[in-house]
């Protein structure tokens, strides 16, 4: 072997450098998610737990969001789906019944507020567009289906 043969070895001199800031990036990470936590709430990036009340929300969220909790962003009218409201509320119903006796007292405690709540809301709403409907004024339809002047919301 010549002397220009000899294998060279290349030190990188900035691994333990860059050790030590992956080491402080999860660190940081690893504190954000404990702070998370302990305040509640789900860390950044994470999705809450499965559990019931999640269920429970979800299908809140999607009757509310046809009772025209939601604006359309383009035209800024409410929109308004009963009949998948509907749905929505009739599936909390099937997991209220389902579920008798065997949530804790607190969890069936929120479904009934919860159901009663949107019941109400549910009637609002379809009296509202059955009033409307009879004084004449048809709710405004577009491409993206009815929609609705609703006070209050």
């Amino acid at each position: 072997m010549s002397e220009g043969d000899t294998p060279k070895i290349h030190v990188d001199t900035d691994w333990k450098a860059e050790a030590q800031a992956e080491k402080e990036r999860l660190a940081s990470a690893e504190e954000e998610k404990k702070s998370a936590e302990a305040a509640g709430g789900t860390p950044p990036g994470e999705l809450p737990p499965a559990d019931f009340r999640g269920l429970m929300g979800i299908l809140a969220s999607q009757a509310m969001m046809g009772l025209g909790a939601m604006g359309d962003q383009e035209s800024g009218k409410v929109m308004v789906d009963l009949v998948g409201s509907k749905y929505a509320i009739d599936l909390l119903g099937v997991l209220h019944e389902k579920t008798a006796g065997n949530l804790s007292e607190e969890e069936a405690k929120d479904l009934e507020q919860v159901l009663a709540e949107l019941r109400s809301r549910f009637v609002q709403i379809a009296n509202l567009i059955a009033a409307q409907g009879a004084q004449g004024q048809v709710p405004g339809t577009d491409d993206k289906g009815p929609s609705l002047e609703i006070p209050g919301i």
